[in-house]
């Protein structure tokens, strides 16, 4: 299905076009008509299926411009989807009047109540920092109509379900609710029960939530070899723009260390970085002013880098899921991508698992390991087994919402 069969504005027609969009993918196509008509939605598709304008393009028709406050809430798990989020809608909406804003922890409070207070149709939000305006600001949601939760099952992972559940109760009109997810755990599925009226549940690729467009290529080798083989293949592969993935801070430092002046326009990013910096590196690299950019998983998840050719998981991912968000940073939209990744005997348990529970279609470079014999439980340890260190997230406390002293950046940690 095409974009000029929707009947959509000439206004949002105007954007789209603008943005190169023709063809629907399948989570726009199956979600559009729905949205439109006011229906709820618990909608499960593979990462970089098109999810964050099948939400903006239609919120940009119903939202109306002339009527002042807070018409939709986007709930997001990070500050990085909440600033993606927003310039999404920015280029959709931009000949509409609609005014969207974001608001995520790191960020100064009075430049935030500003903003709001100047005017805001549609709110992207963090958890945490919405809770601090709820609590310190003027902010309302008393003209809220839409609300939706992206990526929810990352948002509960992170210790969010306190916060969400509080602010949902704090919507007392009735709302339309679209809940976006990758995958639909038990917690995800308690929370659409709750506040979802009759949905419509939509699950697409559920057998394998990687995209199809991916080539994965898989390289055994021994620890000491993962850095010249890395070099080897960006002399061969030559990627037009590349994420190397590491599971630590520290093996991230070190690495961007080894390979500086090796490798052309690189730059480092993690989650201890202050918000402007991240933000910086984050934008250039989209411009394709950076070549290639080192990352922790903080780059893994809901971030649209539609340029990137290849995916080099420097470290193998202790958690399938990792894997997924991880190498789903390529074969965007439908584009064609590479991800590669270096295993060690230490990783074979959780290659595969991963092969088990994903059905990764795998490429061998050159040694195929014997997975029947190799990589058992106990071998790869616990640091292999779940979270990869510096990777996961931690749950925070659950919020009291009853407190009336709100920390000013409660979700600044985690964001």
């Amino acid at each position: 299905m095409k974009f000029d069969e929707l009947g959509l504005s000439p206004e949002v027609m105007k954007a789209v076009t603008g943005m190169g969009y023709t063809d629907l993918t399948p989570i726009q196509e199956q979600t559009y008509t729905l949205i439109r008509e006011g229906r709820d939605l618990m909608a499960m598709a593979e990462t970089g299926s098109g999810k964050t304008s099948a939400c903006g393009i239609p919120l940009s028709e119903m939202v109306d411009p002339k009527i002042p406050g807070i018409q939709a809430l986007i709930l997001v798990p990070t500050r990085e989807l909440a600033l993606q989020y927003v310039a999404e809608l920015d280029v959709i909406g931009k000949h509409t009047g609609i005014a969207p804003f974001a608001i995520y922890g790191g960020f100064s409070m009075d430049i935030q109540k500003a903003k709001l207070d100047h005017g805001v149709h549609v709110l992207v939000a963090t958890p945490g920092r919405l809770i601090d305006h709820l609590y310190n600001s003027t902010l309302t949601l008393e003209k809220v109509r839409i609300v939706v939760l992206d990526e929810a099952d990352e948002m509960l992972k992170m210790g969010f379900v306190e916060d969400v559940n509080f602010i949902l109760s704090c919507i007392m009109n009735e709302c339309q609710t679209l809940l976006f997810s990758a995958t639909m755990a038990a917690e995800v599925e308690e929370l659409a029960n709750t506040y979802l009226k009759d949905p419509v549940r939509i699950e697409l690729n559920l057998e394998d939530v990687s995209p199809q467009s991916i080539t994965h290529r898989f390289r055994f080798l021994a620890d000491k070899e993962r850095l010249p083989v890395l070099k080897q293949y960006f002399q061969k592969e030559n990627p037009a723009a590349a994420i190397i993935f590491c599971n630590s801070r520290r093996n991230g430092e070190l690495l961007f260390r080894k390979l500086k002046g090796v490798v052309n326009s690189l730059e480092y990013i993690h989650g201890g970085l202050d918000q402007g910096k991240r933000t910086s590196i984050f934008n250039r690299f989209k411009q394709g002013k950076i070549k290639v950019m080192i990352a922790t998983d903080v780059a893994g998840r809901g971030l649209d880098f539609s340029r990137v050719t290849h995916i080099f998981n420097y470290d193998f991912p202790g958690a399938s899921e990792n894997y997924v968000h991880r190498t789903g940073r390529t074969g965007r939209m439908g584009r064609e991508g590479v991800a590669i990744s270096l295993v060690t005997g230490r990783d074979l348990f959780t290659v595969k698992r991963l092969f088990k529970e994903k059905g990764i279609q795998a490429a061998w470079d050159g040694k195929v390991p014997d997975l029947k014999k190799g990589g058992s439980k106990k071998g790869s340890g616990r640091r292999f087994g779940g979270k990869p260190p510096g990777g996961g997230k931690r749950s925070r406390p659950p919020r009291n919402p009853r407190k009336k002293t709100i920390s000013k950046s409660s979700d600044q940690s985690k964001s």
